[in-house]
């Protein structure tokens, strides 16, 4: 192999390295708070254990609502808190009269996780 083909090996290598590890790289600085900003609208608060044992009880504690936000097919029908009602995020506008009027009322939404 001439000196030039190994030298361009090099080269060659050196380069899918730096995009591999480039592509593999965590999001940070300012992109990352445009992402974390866009983000934050979907959440008032996202609830701990305790709050969630608390209320997901029978019978419902009063001016508490929780809410399935998982697809009713098959999420929901093959597990659900008892008290919870399907609205999937999906049909989010379309469900919005099982919301409560009180304005107050602790409103829990679950799904499969944080993302």
């Amino acid at each position: 192999m001439s000196k030039y083909a190994a030298k361009w090996w090099i080269v060659a290598l050196f380069s899918v390295v730096s995009v591999l590890a480039t592509g593999c790289a965590t999001t940070s600085g300012p992109a990352a708070v445009k992402v974390e900003k866009e983000a934050a609208w979907q959440f008032h608060d996202i609830a701990e254990i305790d709050l969630i044992q608390k209320n997901a009880v029978v019978p419902q504690p009063e001016g508490v609502f929780i809410f399935d936000s998982r697809p009713y097919k098959p999420k929901f029908v093959n597990g659900h808190i008892p008290t919870a009602v399907s609205m999937p995020f999906s049909q989010f506008d379309k469900m919005t009269d099982k919301l409560p009027e009180d304005k107050d009322a602790l409103l829990i939404f679950y799904c499969g996780g944080p993302t």
